[in-house]
């Protein structure tokens, strides 16, 4: 739904705002009922206000960056809620990002760590092969 020129505001339906962020109206459904979206309602109707498009597309940068439903809610939350929420938000997101960060590293290290098993494995399974009699294939 589109606002003529007047001051009403951009509005929206469940199937644009799907199709604008290529997720399914479920998805958008899902989001509503996590509380990280508000559409107004007229009647069965969903009617989405440029804020709720914007919460969407934070809570779907949000889980592209692998935060939890719970991380996007308290930084949305703190950025609605509180008059200095910019700051607010920031700071936490920061906070979060550092986590983000810290579990990457470790991540990271597992795989090294993993990757090096992996090899002297491999390499104990081909010396162990190697040392077979050849008829043992068969």
């Amino acid at each position: 739904m589109t606002s003529d020129s007047t001051s009403l505001p951009r509005t929206y339906s469940i199937s644009e705002l799907a199709r604008m962020f290529e997720v399914t109206p479920r998805t958008i459904r899902f989001y509503e009922q996590e509380g990280l979206l508000e559409p107004q309602r007229r009647g069965q109707m969903r009617i989405y206000l440029d804020k709720d498009r914007v919460r969407l597309k934070l809570t779907l940068r949000g889980k592209r960056l692998g935060f939890s439903l719970a991380e996007i809610r308290e930084v949305i939350e703190l950025y609605d809620a509180l008059p200095d929420g910019n700051a607010r938000q920031l700071q936490r997101l920061l906070e979060l990002l550092a986590e983000k960060r810290a579990n990457l590293q470790r991540q990271e290290e597992d795989i090294r760590l993993m990757r090096k098993e992996l090899d002297d494995v491999e390499g104990r399974c081909r010396e162990a092969l190697e040392a077979l009699p050849e008829n043992s294939e068969d």
